[in-house]
């Protein structure tokens, strides 16, 4: 069995975890450069806890200049199985108001500049997306909202944009259409590297806004959001403190496979490998390139 190691990515308004006690900060090096600050590693709950604020913890990396390669493999190193990340979003849905969480299971990836896999040239994987979220570690977040009354839905669509401006008019109409529950900017490839990785991988979207498509709100501008982003963080950090409170001392494995992920994606003769790439690869694909 493997001890669960519980991780937590804080996006916009969420830059530490208050209640983390017996704190080490630590400074990850990787192969893929810096992640975008130093781990918090400390104990919640009688949980591990590893903490990470996406945007560095004064908010200075803009979403499309976040190392999310480093990021996951940060968490990696660290021995993270389970990972939760936190992040503000805009709503498409009525239902869905400022305020509401959104457990999402799917995503629509929609940005353009960034390095979405840890393979390669020497090294070809590919890896399931079909269903990107773990179902044990979502279930486990619904009871804890529950338990703390934070108003949530369970399942929803993720339009990830680029940014970091805010949609057009039109594109949130169009967005809107296709069935997608809340926008933001963060969570791709975030969720592709992590199942790279093999780290089951959860997202709580904290709705701060309605976007620009609805008529009777204004439209989306950065002092109104900040105001519900500081009641968001507020019961976020709630949140991960419930669910770091009855998470089980040793991981579950994903009914998905989350964790086992690379057992049959890396399909380069193991004789063509590059060595090289294999170095790079030390924690996020150990598991499986060392095998005999």
């Amino acid at each position: 069995m493997t001890k669960a190691v519980l991780g937590v990515i804080g996006g916009s308004g969420l830059y530490d975890l208050p209640g983390l006690g017996q704190v080490e900060e630590i400074a990850v090096q990787t192969p893929w450069g810096e992640p975008s600050d130093k781990l918090r590693v400390g104990q919640l709950g009688g949980t591990k806890i590893v903490f990470l604020p996406r945007h560095g913890a004064g908010h200075t990396i803009p979403p499309g200049e976040i190392n999310y390669r480093a990021n996951i493999d940060a968490m990696k190193r660290a021995g993270v199985t389970d990972l939760v990340s936190v992040s503000a979003c805009g709503s498409f849905r009525e239902n869905c108001p400022p305020g509401h969480f959104v457990l999402v299971d799917q995503f629509i990836d929609r940005t353009i500049n960034r390095e979405k896999s840890f393979f390669g040239q020497g090294c070809v994987a590919h890896v399931a997306m079909a269903d990107p979220v773990s179902p044990l570690l979502v279930n486990r977040l619904e009871a804890a909202a529950k338990q703390e009354d934070i108003a949530c839905t369970k399942g929803g669509t993720y339009l990830v944009m680029e940014g970091p401006q805010f949609s057009t008019r039109a594109e949130s109409h169009m967005y809107r259409s296709w069935g997608c529950d809340v926008i933001g900017m963060t969570n791709m490839p975030e969720a592709r590297l992590a199942r790279e990785a093999e780290i089951c991988y959860a997202t709580v979207a904290m709705v701060t806004d309605f976007d620009c498509w609805h008529e009777d709100h204004s439209d989306v501008d950065i002092t109104s959001i900040i105001a519900v982003m500081k009641k968001n963080s507020a019961n976020a950090a709630a949140l991960v403190a419930r669910l770091a409170q009855d998470f089980p001392q040793q991981h579950e494995a994903c009914p998905l496979g989350s964790d086992t992920a690379l057992e049959y994606a890396i399909i380069t003769k193991r004789e063509e490998i590059s060595p090289r790439l294999v170095s790079k690869l030390d924690a996020v694909a150990g598991r499986v390139l060392n095998k005999v």
